[in-house]
């Protein structure tokens, strides 16, 4: 009997550091392509200042033109909008389409000032807004940890201070977690070690992983995670994009072409049709030739 398992797509990672400015139509069209393939959740657009991200400047535009283009009928997916401080939240908010919020929560001090310029402190009053603001308005909220992997900074890292997040963040109502291979070092046994360690402190949590990889490691992650518990798997067509703090250029998003044929092995369901893929690999292909310098800044 196959197992179901939820995949997220994230044409938003995928993008955001490419080095030329997507057309927002293109973008449009594209994640109307991964709807017509049968992607049910999709990490697809941002709200953070366009200064940092100029790739992003276009959410709400992009929005407005998905669903304007979604076939009468159809389904919408889950769309999840990332955030990284309140004006960002506002923004997503208000914007149709935009069904889940998603926000970065590093539990290395680092990374944290680097990529939001945050003390704890202050990161963990915004995800108590966030949890505030999305019951309220009935949206999801998705909090990723980042570094849970550990980090490169030489900072005290472990299972107790991924523990530690996971139990604060269930203890304040969030509900979906993602453990974050940030920049992509963790070997596939401390992938698997790290999940099975922590899983069973958040209990009743959808507890997933946003794992990064160079491309020989990328199959052996995702089966030590599944082996491990986990049923929820970010990816990214074709590997595109990922964490410009890596420091490898080989290291990006986990292909979602892998994820697939790994979680295959494994007799699980995603509903995802492989040869469905076809059309849209062809077209990250094309904007990986004509808008990549992958900078991933």
């Amino acid at each position: 009997m196959s197992e179901p398992v939820q995949l997220i797509e994230c044409p938003r990672d995928a993008w955001q550091g490419l080095a030329e400015i997507i057309p927002t139509e293109l973008k449009v069209e594209y994640l109307l392509k991964l709807a017509a393939a049968g992607f049910k959740h999709m990490d697809a657009v941002s709200f953070v200042s366009p200064k940092h991200v100029r790739q992003m400047a276009d959410s709400e535009d992009v929005m407005r033109g998905f669903l304007a283009g979604l076939p009468a009928g159809t389904e919408r997916p889950e769309i999840i909008g990332i955030v990284v401080n309140e004006q960002g939240m506002e923004r997503a908010l208000k914007t149709p389409g935009v069904t889940t919020l998603g926000y970065p929560y590093s539990i290395s001090a680092y990374f944290r000032r680097a990529n939001a310029n945050m003390s704890r402190a202050e990161s963990r009053a915004l995800v108590e807004k966030l949890r505030r603001a999305t019951k309220s308005s009935g949206h999801g909220l998705v909090v990723y940890i980042s570094m849970a992997f550990g980090n490169p900074y030489e900072e005290p890292w472990g299972a107790e201070i991924v523990e530690e997040a996971l139990v604060w963040l269930k203890d304040i109502g969030v509900r979906t977690v993602s453990l974050a291979d940030t920049v992509g070092t963790a070997p596939a046994p401390y992938v698997g070690a790290l999940y099975h360690a922590v899983k069973d402190c958040v209990a009743g949590v959808e507890l997933g992983v946003h794992l990064h990889s160079r491309p020989e490691g990328a199959a052996e992650k995702v089966l030590a995670a599944f082996d491990a518990g986990c049923r929820r798997f970010d990816g990214a067509l074709t590997g595109l994009g990922g964490c410009p703090f890596a420091g490898d250029a080989l290291v990006g998003n986990i292909p979602t072409e892998t994820v697939l044929s790994a979680l295959a092995a494994r007799g699980a369901e995603t509903g995802i049709r492989p040869d469905a893929l076809e059309p849209v690999i062809a077209m990250t292909n094309e904007i990986r030739v004509k808008y990549a310098h992958e900078v991933r800044a």
